[in-house]
């Protein structure tokens, strides 16, 4: 498989709690790891870590020994801005809305995020295989800046949604470079130590973003959380800049694959679409929702294997179930931090920490998945994934009535968070089980796809359905909201009832078997 597959198909957003694995060639890189833990192999991550810092093999360099350290400390810390970032925007994402008037396009300031990235992911695949990845890693940077000073200066909510399109863009551009890098600059047994300081990067601002986001918001505001990370990209580039530089030369494609980017580029205009046309419901909202599915229908059928849709056995349903899995979940856990700020008179920052917990038992799932004991059971481990995951979203139902505690969400999300490392994590590994080694690359294209269609599609159905049950007038007048709990209660019995029907969906991950 041609380096070029390898990257232009990892072409979705990747969620910072992902533990799975792209597949690369041989000779790039192992597993490729959203900026989540690195997957499928928890147990073996730790291993690589310390044999990466300790030394060994040929030359006795290290990811920290003087060779590697700047473009280690500059890749990390990339990485970890954009961490804080997306652990940051729940914090921040009610008090926005609010401020801007423009509760009821609350959700598509997370989807459009998703859409661009999409796009931007198969157009940095392409142009490090034709230019390098010098190019678009900077370009990404600048985008993912720009795209925070548009969002933390918007008057409007459409261009605080427009912002977050541009972040996506930079932020499909960064992460695919990265992983160009890891592959080019360090040696082979390296970079599972380089894959890990990815995921290592996301622990302190999963535990440390939502504090810090909300005492900026409550106290400074909270365009201030989007204004100041600009300034804090600058160091890590300088310190990247001379080892960037420093890349051996490599075989380029002499063409980009314009088919890909046009696929990609449909698919992320039809999202667009369908997004726009489920925040107005009229007749007339039925002309972007047609062309929406004109574009997005045909070009979804060609980038992911026959019977996905129809949860045919095997390996399609993996597929499926990584869209059902992480777009279910994100799509309830996106209006968490709205909900308890505006039903339950939380604070922002309390609204956030309620995630927190979230994050660390997802990490706690991956690595129970990873146990060789409990390899004979992998399907029914994923199955108890996403039953876990609908009995978090159901719980957090009970929010909505005054007489339960708030802090029940808190509770909700650990039980989700576990429930989501047991489920994709379990994926990962099921998808590399069932593919033959020369389809491996595209069907871990296709499980990205699916991540990607799944958090766009079921977190604009969030959104759609908030507004049709009058989330739109969620709005503050000084320091009140207006109570609707039919329109959050919507969110989660729709998000609960998809990952149940995902449940059902496990008991068709094991193959026909003749």
């Amino acid at each position: 498989m041609s380096r070029n597959a390898t990257y232009s198909d990892a072409m979705t957003p990747r969620d910072p709690h992902d533990a799975d694995a792209a597949v690369t060639d041989s000779a790039a890189l192992p597993p490729q790891a959203s900026p989540l833990p690195p997957e499928p192999h928890d147990g073996d991550l730790d291993l690589d870590l310390d044999r990466g810092l300790e030394g060994g093999g040929d030359t006795g360099d290290t990811v920290l020994g003087r060779r590697y350290r700047a473009l280690t400390l500059g890749i990390v810390t990339v990485v970890s801005l954009i961490a804080f970032e997306a652990s940051a925007v729940n914090t921040a994402m009610p008090v926005a809305a609010r401020a801007l008037d423009g509760v009821e396009l609350y959700a598509y300031a997370f989807s459009a995020y998703f859409t661009a990235s999409l796009f931007a992911m198969a157009l940095s695949g392409e142009w490090c295989d034709r230019k390098g990845p010098l190019a678009p890693l900077f370009t990404g940077i600048a985008a993912f800046a720009a795209g925070l000073l548009v969002a933390g200066s918007a008057q409007q909510m459409w261009m605080f949604v427009g912002g977050r399109a541009v972040q996506g863009i930079g932020g499909g551009l960064v992460i695919v470079a990265l992983y160009v890098v890891v592959g080019r600059a360090y040696p082979q047994r390296l970079q599972p130590a380089v894959l890990a300081s990815f995921s290592a990067a996301w622990v302190l601002p999963v535990i440390v973003g939502p504090l810090a986001a909300g005492t900026v918001t409550e106290h400074v505001g909270w365009r201030w959380v989007f204004l100041a990370i600009p300034v804090l990209v600058l160091p890590p580039l300088a310190v990247m800049l001379p080892a960037l530089r420093a890349l051996p030369p490599s075989e380029r494609s002499a063409h980009m694959n314009r088919r890909r980017i046009l696929l990609a580029l449909a698919v992320a205009a039809g999202a667009g679409l369908l997004q726009y046309a489920g925040q107005d419901l009229s007749w007339l909202s039925l002309v972007p929702a047609a062309a929406g599915l004109a574009l997005l229908v045909p070009c979804v059928l060609r980038l992911l294997p026959e019977g996905t849709f129809r949860a045919a056995r095997g390996l399609p349903s993996v597929i499926l179930l990584r869209g059902v899995a992480a777009g279910s979940f994100l799509g309830a856990e996106s209006f968490v931090p709205l909900m308890l700020v505006t039903q339950r008179d939380l604070s922002a920052t309390a609204a956030g920490l309620s995630l927190t917990g979230g994050g660390l038992t997802w990490a706690l799932g991956s690595y129970t998945q990873s146990r060789p004991r409990l390899e004979p059971h992998r399907e029914r481990l994923m199955g108890l994934g996403l039953l876990l995951m609908a009995v978090s979203i159901a719980m957090v139902l009970l929010a909505l009535i005054d007489s339960v505690p708030a802090w029940i969400v808190a509770v909700a999300w650990v039980i989700g968070g576990y429930g989501m490392g047991l489920a994709i994590s379990s994926g990962s590994v099921l998808l590399l089980k069932l593919s033959r080694p020369e389809d491996a690359g595209s069907n871990s294209a296709s499980l990205q796809v699916s991540d990607a269609l799944g958090n766009i599609t079921l977190v604009g159905l969030s959104g759609v359905l908030f507004v049709t049950f009058g989330g739109g007038d969620v709005a503050a007048t000084g320091s009140t909201a207006s109570h609707q709990p039919a329109a959050f209660g919507a969110v989660y019995v729709a998000m609960t009832a998809v990952a149940l029907v995902g449940a059902w969906v496990t008991t068709r991950l094991r193959p026909v078997t003749a």
